[in-house]
């Protein structure tokens, strides 16, 4: 159970901030803006953060989640309330469709070639969908009447609040077991091989394309369910244009880099920060908060290069608390 004392630190953020959010008037929905960028944080280092490699085209993953959902609930309403498990179930499936159709191929590319086929995949995606008028095309996939029609007003909103809510935050709270499974298991070490030295871990005996795929598959899996919920379920549309922005994606790197990637509690703590700033940034400087955010951003880079979790590892070394860090 020891390899499991970092997940201390990491509940007790989650707790404290989903206790701030229940018990302080208007907080609620501030902390489930944060609760996302975490998510999204903590599903993507289960990729960038354990292999090095920089997906730029991640929030297909979001998408293909977000449409699973969306297309239980449309098309499965009479199901009840077993249409959101159906939800879930298609967006694993289809995230799990666009890795064997993407990992297999991509994988084998590296750096900058890998994250301009990543993009190529997102954009080319999302035109197929709207071109083909897929699941609405540009039109997208609007719930909310339906829902309404289907389950009643009462229902449809305990849908899109408490429920949405209350998946993501189960979704938070196993992508870091997850997560810190990995980092202390066989797969975990072979993952800090290759992204440390990938021609070394293949002289060693080491099936890199294998770790890669498990690694990309696990952080595919998490981003899709935080798509189904904190996507269909909570905003009850999808359309293309915003479910497939590649905004999404910049914003999940940044939140890895910042708290360090391949740490457990690095986006966790980078991404309170990150959800924070944007949230009451655009609350005290409408239209300007781009402004304001980019320099605190390039300062925090600056006086942690090794991200907010590595700087504080080095300086707890040889400390009691070093093992809770991680």
């Amino acid at each position: 159970m020891r390899r499991y004392k970092p997940l201390l630190p990491v509940f007790a953020i989650y707790v404290i901030l989903l206790i701030i959010g229940a018990t302080t008037p208007g907080l609620w929905q501030p902390i489930m803006f944060i609760m996302f960028y975490i998510g999204i944080g903590v599903a993507l280092n289960n990729f960038l953060g354990l292999t090095g490699y920089v997906d730029f085209g991640y929030v297909a993953f979001l998408a293909m989640g977000a449409y699973g959902m969306a297309v239980a609930l449309n098309y499965f309403t009479e199901l009840g309330f077993g249409a959101v498990a159906l939800g879930f179930f298609l967006a694993l499936l289809f995230s799990a469709l666009l890795c064997i159709a993407v990992g297999g191929v991509a994988l084998r590319l590296r750096g900058a070639y890998f994250a301009i086929a990543t993009i190529g995949v997102n954009e080319g995606l999302r035109y197929l969908i709207e071109g083909a008028r897929i699941w609405g095309g540009s039109e997208g996939i609007v719930l909310s009447g339906k829902l309404r029609k289907a389950f009643g007003p009462d229902f449809a909103n305990y849908l899109s609040t408490f429920v949405a809510d209350v998946c993501l935050i189960i979704v938070i709270f196993v992508a870091s077991v997850i997560t810190i499974y990995l980092i202390n298991s066989r797969v975990g070490y072979a993952l800090l091989a290759l992204r440390e030295d990938e021609d070394a871990a293949k002289v060693v005996g080491i099936n890199v394309t294998k770790y890669k795929l498990i690694a990309f598959f696990t952080s595919a899996a998490i981003g899709s369910l935080i798509g189904a919920s904190a996507w269909t379920l909570k905003l009850t549309y999808v359309f293309p244009e915003d479910v497939f922005f590649i905004h999404y994606t910049v914003e999940a790197i940044v939140i890895v880099m910042l708290g360090g990637a391949g740490t457990l509690l690095g986006p966790v703590i980078s991404g309170l920060i990150y959800g924070a700033l944007k949230y009451y940034l655009s609350v005290i400087l409408p239209g300007f908060q781009l402004l304001a955010f980019a320099p605190l951003l390039i300062i925090i880079v600056v006086a942690f290069p090794d991200g907010i979790v590595g700087y504080v590892r080095k300086k707890l070394r040889g400390k009691s608390l070093f093992e809770y860090i991680r």
